[in-house]
C-alpha cells in the first residue's frame, strides 16, 4: 500500500463519498450537512460524516472498504476527525460493533440531544441499535 492520507473532503468532492459507498453496495450516504472525512490510498478506502447537532456532533456513515479492513483505518479516521472538533460525538451502531467503538473511546450514551433521541427511537422500530458517545472520554 502507498502512504495513506486522512483528510477532510472538500465540499465540491462530496459526491465522491456517495460513489464510494455505492461501489461497495452500502446503503450509507454522505451527510448533507457537516464534515466528510476520508482515508485515501490512490482512491477513497474509508469514509465517514460528522454532522453538527446540539452541543456536539453525530458520526454517521463510517465505512471501510472490505479489502482494507483489519488495519485500524476506522480508528485512525475517527481519531483524526475528533481532533478537529470540540464537544461530544454521538453515534448509533449495531450491537455487534459495540466493542469496535469502545476501542475508539466511545461508551454507551447516557444522554442524547433531543433530535438524536427521537431519531434513535424511529430507527429502533426496524433494527437493533445502540447509542454511543465520547461524552465521558478523557480530555486531552
Amino acid at each position: 500500500m502507498s502512504s495513506l492520507q486522512i483528510s477532510l473532503l472538500a465540499e465540491a468532492s462530496r459526491p465522491l463519498l456517495d460513489k464510494f459507498y455505492r461501489q461497495h453496495q452500502s446503503s450509507m450516504r454522505a451527510s448533507a450537512k457537516g464534515q466528510l472525512w476520508v482515508v485515501r490510498d490512490t482512491e477513497i478506502i474509508a469514509g465517514m460524516s460528522l454532522a453538527p447537532v446540539e452541543h456536539g456532533h453525530w458520526l454517521t456513515g463510517l465505512f471501510v472498504a472490505p479489502a482494507s479492513r483489519g488495519q485500524g483505518l476506522a480508528a485512525q479516521l475517527v481519531e483524526q476527525a475528533l481532533k478537529e472538533i470540540e464537544g461530544p460525538v454521538w453515534l448509533f451502531c449495531h450491537p455487534d460493533l459495540e466493542t469496535l467503538y469502545q476501542r475508539m473511546s466511545f461508551s454507551t450514551a447516557t444522554q442524547l440531544p433531543r433530535a438524536l433521541g427521537e431519531r434513535l427511537a424511529r430507527y429502533r422500530r426496524n433494527k437493533p441499535l445502540l447509542a454511543m458517545s465520547t461524552e465521558s472520554r478523557p480530555q486531552e
